[in-house]
């Protein structure tokens, strides 16, 4: 059993992988925003909080303790709780006892899945610069459940909500930086499943809108058989 939590760790890599593609949706123009609700906090604590969590190996406790800090002061907010479960999830890969790599990943899968239900509750028409709400939340989630190791039975979920984005009637309507980052995981993904056309379609859709990650995806792109 113990070989089979150690899995949690090794799969650091995919993890980081998924939350690059973040980094890359919300630097693309995907800042914190909720309108003109006044929040408990402000955007550069978010901000500070998110570099952290996207900064290289090293800075995933000062990214979960942030995050954590910012969730105290709205405990119901859906992007707040799904960032915390990411970073929660993501410690996994700093320990070296199996039992507190299970206890890191079930916590954050648990926020994760909590973020989810508050996002289906909020108002439909909360956006991050124009992105909704739900699909951010969705999109951080589905990276997570994708990338933690198959034990834990969480990507076929993570492949549902993924498809759920990309065929939202509001998809198309979001930042290119977000669509671009869907794209990029959508055709990760069906590389993994030895689906070489829908991963060309996707990474072709990342190169034809321009997006901040055409450049990754054409070199990409060249390893599609």
């Amino acid at each position: 059993m113990a070989t089979t939590l150690n899995a949690v760790g090794s799969k650091k890599g995919s993890i980081l992988f998924a939350f690059i593609l973040i980094k890359l949706a919300v630097s693309a123009g995907l800042f914190f925003a909720f309108g003109a609700k006044a929040m408990a906090f402000s955007e550069p604590e978010f901000q500070s909080a998110f570099q952290q969590f996207v900064a290289a190996p090293g800075s995933e406790e000062k990214a979960a303790e942030a995050f954590t800090a910012l969730l105290k002061k709205e405990p119901a907010h859906p992007v707040l709780m799904a960032y915390a479960g990411a970073a929660t999830t993501k410690l996994a890969g700093t320990t070296m006892f199996p039992w507190k790599k299970m206890s890191y990943a079930e916590d954050g899968m648990a926020m994760l899945d909590k973020a989810l239900q508050l996002a289906q509750a909020a108002d439909p028409g909360l956006l991050h610069k124009g992105t909704p709400l739900s699909l951010e939340v969705k999109f951080v989630a589905a990276s997570t459940f994708l990338a933690v190791p198959g034990f834990m039975n969480r990507a076929e979920r993570g492949s549902k909500l993924l498809n759920e984005v990309l065929v939202d009637g509001q998809f198309g309507k979001t930042a290119s930086g977000f669509r671009g980052a869907v794209w990029m995981r959508a055709a990760s993904l069906a590389l993994q499943q030895k689906r070489s056309a829908d991963a060309r379609r996707f990474l072709e859709s990342v190169i034809h809108s321009e997006a901040p990650q055409s450049t990754a995806a054409k070199a990409m792109l060249k390893e599609v058989a």
